[in-house]
């Protein structure tokens, strides 16, 4: 017996990303009358929300990933496809993998997702690291360890540890707030060598404020947080160059790095261009209300790579309910009815600054108003939602200890973080 995934006679939808909103695709057409290829090319599925957990030692890369060949034990419908898309063939409804391979198709789902944006910011390329993905999170956690290593060894106070986060927003916010709880809980009682302010955490942010997109009153909350938590906010500054050990300000301030982590933004990847797609703002993809790009009949953009006449925010909201509607779409082009337009439900923002530190702003349903949190409440909210946002009952398990850990009661006082990668000591020849 053929399978249901190698089925010819089905409608073949093939979605390209395994992220947010490829996977609200793809469980959304698990009963449908058509076979599925999922197109990726990790073999996992990357909870990106918790990626600064890994790269400051809080969570195991394998806590916020998810081996996406274990959707097919429930989804019969399914092929998973471990390949790179390198171009679209519109006239030939087909579309090219790095390997050669041409894999047809009647609906396609673009959802790859963006990466790391330098905005051509000279030296940042080279000098900063982004995180995008798990292996750029682990790059981080070995710098980290790799230099603090360092600094207890040589005892000196000028050569600690200075890391200098790019970008206000809610990810450069929880990673400085991660590093702090690092440095103050995990850190000082194993690293007694280290003195004073040898770990120095500094945010830069081009705007006057953190987190422009939260309300004034927890604007102001985070910075205080991060404040308390001795975290440096420099503030109305862009980037003008990142060089190894420093990075120079457009005002002409130089600060000392070590380490820069950039989470100033994304962008496309660079293939999006041999896609023959048409692109609005920040190279996003230009898509109708239905999510169909715009001349491209039965081809569909949705998530961070997609830009919609409603614009909507590169959050992970907006790329499942997207998902969730093109499936909706598919399924009525396959019966001769007309697409719907997304009707995306904000639900809110949220970030975590530390242990009994957050803020959450929760659109309320009905009315629409904002419900806004701080502090514990906040917190706890936020450690719900992104443990139920998790793929997997494992991960939920794992994650929900980790994080336990690290900032519950009476485990934060001694707090062991998950080491990074430091080169092993060998005797010389």
């Amino acid at each position: 017996m053929v399978p249901v995934s190698e089925r010819t006679d089905l409608p073949h939808v093939v979605v390209v990303g395994g992220g947010f909103g490829g996977l609200a695709v793809v469980k959304a057409l698990a009963k449908a009358p058509v076979r599925v290829t999922l197109v990726e090319r990790r073999v996992y599925n990357t909870f990106q929300p918790l990626l600064y957990q890994v790269a400051t030692g809080g969570l195991n890369p394998g806590d916020v990933t998810y081996w996406l060949r274990g959707l097919r034990l429930k989804q019969k419908n399914l092929r998973v496809l471990h390949e790179h898309l390198v171009g679209i063939d519109h006239d030939a409804r087909a579309i090219r993998l790095a390997n050669d391979e041409q894999v047809s198709f009647d609906y396609l789902v673009l959802a790859n997702g963006v990466t790391v944006n330098f905005f051509d910011t000279p030296g940042a390329k080279e000098n900063a690291l982004g995180m995008y993905s798990r292996s750029q999170a682990l790059r981080i956690r070995d710098q980290l360890f790799i230099r603090l290593e360092r600094s207890a060894f040589t005892r000196d106070s000028d050569d600690g540890l200075r890391v200098v986060v790019v970008g206000g927003g809610a990810t450069g916010v929880e990673v400085a707030g991660a590093l702090a709880e690092l440095r103050t809980a995990g850190l000082a009682p194993a690293y007694p060598e280290i003195h004073g302010d040898a770990f120095e955490i500094t945010v830069v942010q081009r705007g006057a404020e953190l987190l422009k997109s939260f309300h004034p009153s927890l604007r102001e909350y985070a910075a205080k947080e991060l404040g308390h938590r001795g975290v440096k906010l420099h503030l109305g500054a862009g980037v003008a160059e990142v060089r190894p050990d420093a990075v120079i300000l457009t005002d002409g301030t130089r600060i000392r790095a070590d380490l820069t982590v950039w989470s100033a933004g994304v962008g496309p990847h660079p293939e999006v261009d041999d896609w023959d797609v048409p692109r609005r703002n920040g190279g996003r993809i230009a898509v109708g209300a239905d999510l169909q790009v715009e001349g491209r009949p039965g081809v569909f953009a949705i998530g961070d790579i997609a830009e919609s006449p409603d614009w909507q925010p590169q959050l992970a909201q907006p790329a499942i309910q997207g998902g969730q509607q093109v499936a909706r779409n598919i399924l009525a082009l396959l019966e001769g009815r007309a697409t719907g337009s997304l009707q995306y439900h904000d639900k809110g923002t949220m970030a975590v600054i530390g242990r009994r530190a957050a803020i959450a702003e929760i659109t309320l349903p009905v009315t629409s108003k904002k419900l806004r949190l701080t502090a514990g409440l906040a917190w706890l909210v936020w450690l719900f939602v992104h443990i139920m946002s998790l793929v997997g009952p494992r991960n939920r398990v794992t994650t929900l200890a980790g994080l336990v850990t690290r900032y519950g009661f009476p485990f934060h006082r001694r707090p062991i973080p998950i080491v990074g990668d430091v080169p092993t000591i060998r005797p010389s020849k």
